[in-house]
């Protein structure tokens, strides 16, 4: 096989390694920074490795041709493998989250499966059983180890998803058998896109009614069996496969339907509300809110799986826009990189700083997620009023934040990677360069784990519902919406970013997003207290309130991270620009019309300018911060996005490997309709044999 061979001046491989030698900072430097510190990068270079080297785990880009039976085979296998590395690395320690977050990077789909068992049936279990029922699932029944329990997790419904509420599915106590009957009394309250129902699991966590001598008490959480150890269908169950979806076709999700399925009573999840065996009497608790803190955690994996996709794809775009040449100046023979165009460099490098903006969020998220697990459960077990009140303020605190960033950061990764792709031209809609089928796996997360609209305007109204507290002189707001505290230090009539320069000071930057939340939740709860508005009336506003709180929230925490370092870090002057950068673009893609209708800024242009020459100060280190991020050709997986930068060699080798060039003269299974085609008679002969076919007609009854 012949090699592409290019002007040496334009070769791509040369443009990249003549970029990456020009870095002016230390990577590694970088990649703790990204990692939020050296133990942390240690960590994800070895587990990076591990899931590298390991050939059962292995993707390249033959995934990309996969039938949805083979990705479902090869997950099976995949999850198998997991399994053993879990015995390892003990159930819910770090380095195995860690491990499922880096696989996600190259295997969503494997990522999720594993993810429904731990992440929500296992933690819909903490979160809503006794500790005594969560070792039994976990330990003694050995779910913890995905061994002989794998569950999946059954709340939505046909004709139900974000309104929980509204379930249907029922659960009728049976005092005499000490019995839960499960039942779904109509179509629409089948369960539906139940990943890992259709092939899977052999347990469910059931979202049903209780019902108790013929009152409903709300919905509760049940363990049901649904196959046993030969894998076989339990009486009473009923189970399908939902079919093709738009990606993911490695998880086998399903829907489920129960007639008169029986479970003991010890399998209804009983840490608040509990059933007494003898009386049938309910005991319900004020708090039951508190069994969703355990749940809460799908949003914040989603928000880390936001920062790991996005540094994958604006990778792979931005060395293509290094190596890629097109066009150029008249009177030049050379041909401009990509990235040397000012559109180019508006297009991808806010994306950047995007990214570099999520790595510390997602980190701090998380650790406030496993903070607040830890305080609901010490307040649990303290039975001390007190600190039961930081835990649930600390809980609120966590569903504002983790509702904002979730849905902000899916929207923007989705928009994310079809930029890239865009920017990748033609080259870019080849499933191997990797954008399609991630495309249609990503997306699904703006409406898995609560609909980014939906939980958007729940984090906007609990800024606006803040806004009216402070107003009404209730204590000062804790947390990451502290912020708030200084509306009445905010001038509604200053100018918050005057100028250019103020444009670029990262203090006055974080001011003015604060302060045009504070004007808009300001203008929204006057609305609602007027009466002048309701709640849905103001939907729009709180979902615009909740993005500009996520984009403050990565903003501000990227800044803290930043001011951490001594001066004398060479990488630390490109940190600062990218947060500028991140704030600008965001003010120039998203939130133009509000800060100027609040008067955070007079004019656009000033913006625009900032942002162009941010993105100019940026350009030249492109390849230096994404070699950062420390990914190996293995966990790029693209053909357009190699380290090495060969860019056609390594496309056109991947197209003619995987799909058979040898056979050049092969015809295809369609090939007899097209040549028939090809090779039909003029149209007067065929014609003539037309009119000859009818007179024969005619008289063959006289022959």
């Amino acid at each position: 096989m012949f090699k592409i061979e290019s002007i040496k001046s334009q070769s791509p491989q040369v443009a990249i390694d003549k970029e990456r030698k020009a870095t002016k900072f230390d990577i590694n430097k970088m990649f703790e920074f990204l990692e939020s510190g050296k133990d942390e990068a240690a960590l994800t270079k070895s587990l990076m490795q591990q899931i590298e080297r390991d050939t059962i785990l292995k993707t390249n880009a033959s995934y990309y041709d996969l039938t949805k039976d083979q990705h479902r085979e090869l997950t099976a296998q995949k999850i198998a493998r997991l399994a053993t590395y879990i015995e390892k690395d003990a159930p819910f320690f770090e380095n195995f989250q860690k491990r499922l977050n880096l696989i996600a990077i190259v295997d969503p789909q494997l990522g999720t499966r594993v993810g429904v068992h731990l992440g929500l049936f296992l933690s819909a279990i903490r979160g809503n059983g006794t500790e005594e029922q969560f070792k039994y699932w976990a330990f003694e029944r050995g779910a913890a180890y995905l061994k002989d329990v794998y569950g999946c997790f059954g709340m939505t419904e046909l004709a139900h998803g974000s309104n929980v509420a509204g379930l249907e599915t029922t659960a009728t106590f049976d005092q005499k058998t000490k019995e839960f009957e499960i039942n779904t009394p109509h179509l629409g309250a089948t369960k539906w896109w139940i990943g890992g129902a259709a092939h899977s699991a052999n347990h469910c966590v059931v979202y049903a009614r209780l019902i108790v001598s013929g009152k409903d008490y709300g919905v509760k959480t049940f363990v049901v069996p649904i196959r046993d150890r030969n894998h076989n269908l339990h009486s009473g169950v009923a189970i399908g496969d939902i079919g093709a979806k738009m990606g993911r076709d490695g998880i086998d999700n399903g829907w489920i339907q129960f007639t008169n399925v029986r479970i003991p009573m010890n399998y209804m999840l009983s840490k608040f509300t509990k059933v007494d065996s003898e009386t049938g009497d309910v005991e319900v608790p004020p708090l039951e809110q508190l069994a969703y803190g355990a749940l809460l955690g799908g949003r914040v994996t989603m928000v880390t799986d936001s920062f790991r996709m996005a540094q994958r794809f604006i990778t792979i775009a931005l060395r293509y826009s290094v190596g890629r040449r097109q066009f150029g100046a008249k009177n030049s023979s050379e041909e401009l990189k990509l990235i040397d165009y000012p559109l180019h460099q508006r297009r991808l490098l806010p994306y950047l700083a995007l990214t570099y903006a999520l790595s510390i969020s997602s980190f701090d998220l998380s650790q406030t997620y496993d903070s607040v697990l830890s305080n609901l459960d010490a307040a649990g077990k303290s039975q001390d009023f007190s600190k039961l009140g930081q835990a649930i303020a600390g809980l609120k605190n966590l569903f504002c934040a983790s509702a904002s960033l979730k849905s902000t950061a899916t929207w923007y990764v989705a928009q994310l990677i079809d930029e890239c792709r865009q920017a990748c031209g033609g080259h870019g809609y080849s499933s191997y360069s990797g954008f399609g089928k991630a495309y249609n796996d990503w997306v699904v997360q703006c409406t898995w784990e609560g609909d980014n609209n939906i939980l958007a305007s729940n984090a906007g109204r609990i800024i606006v519902q803040s806004i009216i507290k402070l107003q009404e002189k209730e204590k000062k707001i804790k947390g990451d919406l502290s912020y708030l505290n200084g509306i009445s230090n905010i001038d509604k009539e200053a100018i918050l970013l005057p100028n250019k320069q103020s444009m670029t000071n990262l203090s006055k930057l974080i001011n003015a997003y604060q302060g045009t939340i504070i004007r808009l939740g300001v203008r929204c709860a006057e609305s609602i207290g007027s009466k002048k508005s309701t709640w849905d009336d103001i939907a729009a506003q709180r979902v615009v309130l909740s993005k500009l709180n996520a984009v403050l929230y990565m903003l501000q925490h990227l800044v803290l991270k930043i001011k951490q370092l001594g001066d004398e870090e060479a990488h630390k002057q490109y940190l600062v620009q990218i947060a500028a950068l991140f704030a600008t673009s965001q003010i120039e893609m998203n939130f133009a019309s509000y800060f100027l209708q609040f008067k955070a800024i007079d004019s656009l242009e000033p913006v625009a300018d900032v942002v162009s020459e941010l993105c100019l100060s940026v350009r030249d280190q492109v390849i230096g911060l994404t070699d950062s991020f420390q990914f190996s050709d293995y966990f790029i997986n693209s053909a357009l996005g190699s380290h090495s930068g060969d860019i056609y060699n390594t496309y056109f080798d991947t197209v003619n490997n995987l799909n058979n060039p040898q056979v050049r003269d092969g015809k295809a299974a369609y090939s007899e309709a097209l040549e028939a085609m090809l090779r039909r008679d003029p149209l007067e002969v065929r014609e003539c044999f037309e009119k000859s076919d009818k007179v024969l007609k005619k008289l063959a009854p006289k022959i």
